[in-house]
């Protein structure tokens, strides 16, 4: 899965998978037959029968018949499941799980199809788990299969979760409805009663009624439909792979579509709302060369004969994995050449790399239970690097890759943050999981263990854990085994390539001289939290390294600061270059300090070359004066990586304390040399941030000499874009992110050009497309008038170009007009003309606005308990909401009134870590604020002389 924003030799063909019929394909073709008016047994005298939040082990679900008729016009669906069981330990109750159902009959055949009881079963159930019992009166015996049958029905969910009822508009106005499914984590038993867990994998047989005016689509393609009435068609799919609950997928609509067949001939094809068809192509493209390198890359051929990837106009998240049926938001896979920018082309691009990805990570081997979720989305988020790199080399997506570590960096640095591995039970805590821990860490901590193993190594390490576990779920260990090529004793003894557990430790890999324990290394990065700080200090001809906890909330000065460092201890593969040689050297450092031999000629040296370690650096004694030469004498005998992690680092070690504004403020003065966009952006990015940190405050004399400052230092650069769409994907990147800050700061030339495009397209009645790049910037500076405004306002209304409308909200909300951005939330919380999907970014964009700083917090104060019902406790949506309108807050009565808001929700508050993270966040805030203020005016003083 994504968060919204902010490959050939075969190893099993697709008919040897685990599709094949087995026993389980008797089915059930009607509902069972009982004698007429049967009793059904009493449940009065019965208590539900589990108390875990976790389903018993000693029922195993073998296959899934599962039958479901929506009905688009009342919103209802109705269904029934015929489960095979493996029974394992004598029992007479089945439990599992269901969500809002209404159950209206249960039985139990035995493998003959005879039913067990001649009453219907009574069915217990226990909301709080989210679980029902269905009680046999006869022994269910251990060793024996049977089937279980349900019928049920519901309402289409309302929100984004289970099966839920979503609708578009035509461009004549005609509202359309169509069914969707979203499931992970737990809401596949919201569309029928299931064993909802990721390791109770099965295979599924569905079929799904429809009118003949809608198409149905399922993980697997249909293989025959029937006409079940006059209006009224039936679609039976062909059997499933065995695969996890949360992999179901289906969807009943309209659409229209674009298809494609990959080299190894699974056909590939992109669905969306009919007068969006037009949008389809790019992604079609992408996903059939994504498909073709997976395939090469992991070596496994991709196990279904299809792949559908659908744009659902309404869409929580960024994307979904389904197998077979990939889902998306429509920015998410929607490309218009008219009206998407470099930056929406490399994000579908993105996106669809990370749901290719999971057909193989997630789908085909799946971690045991959602404490490992890191093993998907770490995973796939580092994939989408690997994929876009090898496809699509001129998008030039590594460039990205440090602001993943960066983002991850960020969080880790809080002490609310968490170790990549954590106990997780409940739904709430399971959606909290999908964070930044699990897909950005994740990927940085795979980043640093594939530079540390060589991309060889690693890639043939991945290669057996998929093959070894393929249809099965893994823990962490069974990774670590088989990048190290460890096996158990029994795959020793069988003649697999691998060592044994008791050989591994000799057999490590040879890291810098040194026998490498894998599993001890990765444990020190995935079952502690935090991130590491290596401070190095030059003592002649050697180096000192000093390992700590980095923290951004609490000073080396501070009492609790022994603490919160005690026990933490990692082994980092570190690396560092000179000018003496051109070599990278390596060094494993497993102990709190270390030195290491540099040599007495090296006049400087740079630890963590290119940010491959996911580690912060500290150059102690005048190190940062040596940095801050090089750059300035010459920059260039360090890549544009290695200069932008030194200006990461510089301005996050200020936060924590360790280094004065003033020395990092004067590191990022060589940038009127740098012609790198990366670098470039980083330290504009740092500036930009306090900008609109002071701009939310009472400074306006330091607001002011800041602009003016950040426009004179840039003025260069500022005066070199055109506003075109123009040149590589670096350039075009650059002239986005700097004409937006130069017209936000008000620069006049900047403000006349964008208001000069703003005015031909006003004329042009909409025939005009301005230039993508720079279209958000001139929408922007249009919306500040109320004509302007308005006019925008109308052409979001029947834009049908999700990437247009994106630019047209931010410029909305980019008003100074405060009747204006509370008119834009309400309507966010109406739904209809902004859909409840955007809720989310819309107010996290009235939170960057300063007219709207808090009006977005008292909207999320006074609507919690409605935006919670929306959302779901632990969803993306509501942690960005609680982190991003809370994240420019800087001073103690901010902090004081945050804490009071959290106390009052105390109850949802006490499940959510993201509560924990806004707090943290706030109390940095102001911190930086007591340290830094004082410094940044006097520094700004003396620039301005």
């Amino acid at each position: 899965m994504v968060s919204a924003r902010l490959l050939v030799l075969s190893l099993f063909s697709a008919s040897l998978v685990g599709s094949q019929p087995t026993e389980s394909s008797q089915q059930v073709s009607s509902p069972p037959a009982h004698p007429a008016g049967e009793p059904s047994l009493s449940i009065d005298n019965l208590s539900f029968p589990w108390s875990r939040l976790r389903l018993p082990k000693y029922i195993i679900p073998l296959h899934y018949h599962l039958l479901l008729h929506p009905n688009l016009t009342s919103l209802s669906f109705t269904g029934s499941v015929q489960i095979q069981i493996d029974v394992q330990n004598n029992t007479n109750w089945v439990v599992l799980h269901s969500k809002g159902l209404q159950i209206s009959k249960a039985t139990i055949l035995d493998q003959n199809l005879t039913h067990l009881s001649e009453q219907v079963l009574p069915v217990l159930h226990n909301p709080s788990h989210e679980q029902i019992g269905i009680f046999s009166p006869r022994v269910l015996s251990s060793g024996q299969k049977y089937f279980l049958y349900i019928e049920f029905g519901a309402e289409l969910a309302e929100g984004f979760y289970g099966f839920y009822k979503s609708t578009y508009r035509t461009s004549t106005g005609e509202t359309r409805t169509l069914a969707s499914t979203h499931f992970e984590p737990t809401s596949a038993r919201m569309a029928f009663p299931c064993f909802d867990e990721p390791s109770f994998k099965a295979n599924f047989s569905v079929r799904i009624r429809r009118r003949p005016e809608y198409i149905s689509l399922s993980n697997m393609p249909v293989i025959k439909t029937v006409e079940v009435s006059g209006d009224l068609l039936e679609d039976q799919f062909a059997p499933s792979v065995q695969m996890s609950t949360y992999l179901v997928a289906f969807v009943i609509c309209d659409f229209k579509s674009v298809t494609g067949t990959t080299s190894s001939g699974v056909q590939v094809s992109i669905y969306a709302a009919p007068e969006k068809w037009q949008q389809t192509h790019y992604a079609l493209e992408v996903a059939v060369k994504m498909l073709d390198f997976y395939e090469e890359f992991f070596n496994i051929r991709y196990p279904l004969p299809k792949q559908d990837l659908i744009a659902i106009p309404d869409f929580q998240s960024g994307a979904m994995e389904n197998w077979g049926l990939t889902t998306y938001r429509e920015t998410s896979l929607l490309y218009d050449p008219l009206t998407s920018s470099v930056s929406d082309k490399l994000w579908v691009t993105m996106v669809i790399g990370h749901e290719l990805a999971h057909q193989w990570f997630g789908n085909l081997v799946t971690m045991e239970w959602w404490n490992d979720i890191w093993l998907n989305e770490g995973f796939a988020r580092y994939m989408e690097y690997i994929s876009v790199e090898a496809t699509y080399p001129d998008l030039k997506v590594e460039e990205y890759l440090l602001h993943t570590c960066f983002a991850a960096v960020g969080h880790d640095s809080l002490n609310s943050s968490r170790p990549i591995s954590s106990p997780a039970e409940n739904p709430t805590q399971i959606k909290e999981m999908f964070d930044t821990v699990s897909y950005d860490k994740g990927a940085c901590v795979l980043h640093m263990l594939r530079h540390f193993l060589t991309d060889e190594v690693f890639q043939r390490g991945i290669v057996r854990y998929l093959r070894k576990y393929s249809y099965k779920n893994a823990h962490n260990q069974d990774l670590w085994d088989s990048l190290a090529n460890t096996c158990s004793e029994e795959d020793f003894i069988s003649g697999k390539h691998c060592y044994s557990s008791s050989q591994a430790s000799k057999n490590a890999y040879l890291f810098a001289g040194e026998h490498l324990n894998l599993t001890a290394m990765m444990n020190t990065w995935t079952l502690q939290k935090g991130i590491p700080l290596v401070t190095v200090t030059r003592k002649g001809a050697r180096l000192l390294l000093r390992q700590d906890r980095f923290l951004k909330t609490v000073l080396p000065s501070d009492p609790q600061w022994s603490t919160l460092q005690k026990g933490f201890l990692w082994h980092i593969p570190l690396t560092y270059k000179t000018d003496s040689s051109s070599t990278i050297h390596r060094h494993l450092m497993t102990s709190p300090t270390d030195s290491i031999h540099i040599g007495e000629e090296a006049s400087w040296v740079k630890v963590n070359s290119d940010m491959t370690g996911y580690y912060m650096v500290h150059y102690e004694d005048g190190g940062w004066d040596v940095m801050t030469k090089l750059l300035r004498e010459n920059h260039t005998a360090l890549s544009y990586k290695d200069r932008t992690h030194l200006i990461h680092n510089a301005f996050q070690l200020v936060t924590a304390g360790h280094l004065p504004l003033n020395k990092a403020l004067d590191l990022i003065g060589y940038l009127l040399l740098e012609t790198h966009t990366v670098p470039l952006l980083q330290g504009l990015g740092y500036l930009e941030a306090f900008y609109h940190l002071v701009e939310k405050r009472d400074e306006s004399v330091l607001t002011h000499n800041l602009g003016a400052y950040i426009l004179r230092f840039f003025r260069a650069i500022i005066d070199q874009q055109t506003w075109s769409d123009s040149g590589t994907v670096s350039e075009r990147r650059l002239r986005t992110e700097v004409l937006s800050l130069a017209c936000h700061l008000d620069d006049p030339p900047c403000v006349k050009r964008a208001r000069q495009h703003f005015s031909d397209w006003l004329q042009s009645n909409g025939t005009l497309n301005l230039p993508t790049d720079v279209a958000e910037t001139v929408y922007s500076v249009g919306a500040q008038d109320d004509h302007g405004w308005a006019s925008l306002l109308h052409t979001y209304k029947i834009s049908l170009s999700e990437a247009q409308k994106h630019k047209i909200l931010y410029a909305l909300t980019s008003s100074k007009d405060t009747s204006k951005l509370e008119g834009l939330l309400e309507l966010g919380l109406e739904g209809k003309v902004i859909r409840s999907q955007d809720l989310s970014t819309l107010i996290l964009m009235v939170a960057r606005n300063p007219k709207g700083h808090y009006l977005a917090w008292d909207f999320v104060k006074k609507n919690w308990d409605t935006l919670v019902q929306k959302f779901q406790l632990g969803s993306f949506c509501i942690r960005n909401i609680i982190i991003g309108t809370t994240s420019q807050f800087s001073s103690p009565e901010e902090l004081t009134e945050v804490q009071s808001f959290f106390e009052s929700i105390k109850e949802q508050a006490s499940q959510l870590r993201a509560t924990q993270i806004a707090l943290d966040n706030v109390l940095k805030n102001v911190r930086w604020v007591q340290r830094n203020l004082e410094t940044l005016r006097k520094w700004l003083n003396e620039q301005m002389q």
